[in-house]
């Protein structure tokens, strides 16, 4: 048997990572985004409802916004405590200015869930906008106060 490698999430020191948006890993023109939406290790989880709403209002945007076309993945960490955005072949600022505009977009929307039905979802009952919106202005709120955005995990 081969030996097992630490996967690159691992490796970061979780007690120094703050909420924010980081380079996870990158692999060829994959970038893994680490989207931290709060202090790992700390007790304050996302409950799976808002996890599941931004999951599907997010995924929705970003899929639809300019870069929607190189969006490989966005979805939950299993830590409760951010998400994980990989984008094909394109800047990390642009990355990050669409992410604003997107969480934006999130925090004006009316009207129902995206996905929101029996015939579209697994768990269509599992989803709720106030809190998915009060998560995603909290998110921006970090994002828009960060000064400089270098996406490295403090070391």
């Amino acid at each position: 048997m081969s030996e097992v490698k630490k996967i690159e999430s691992f490796k970061a020191d979780h007690d120094k990572i703050e909420p924010g948006i980081y380079i996870s890993r990158t692999d060829g023109d994959l970038i893994t985004y680490d989207m931290r939406t709060r202090k790992p290790n700390c007790g304050n989880y996302m409950d799976n409802i808002t996890m599941h709403t931004v999951e599907h209002m997010f995924a929705t945007y970003v899929r639809s916004s300019e870069i929607g076309d190189r969006v490989i993945y966005f979805g939950p960490m299993g830590c409760q405590t951010g998400f994980y955005l990989i984008v094909k072949d394109t800047e990390p600022q642009k990355v990050l200015e669409v992410v604003k505009t997107v969480l934006q977009q999130i925090i004006d929307h009316k009207g129902p869930v995206f996905g929101a039905e029996r015939k579209e979802c697994g768990n269509y009952k599992n989803l709720a906008l106030k809190p998915c919106v009060k998560e995603c202005k909290a998110y921006l709120d970090v994002l828009k106060n960060k000064l400089e955005v270098d996406f490295k995990y403090a070391e």
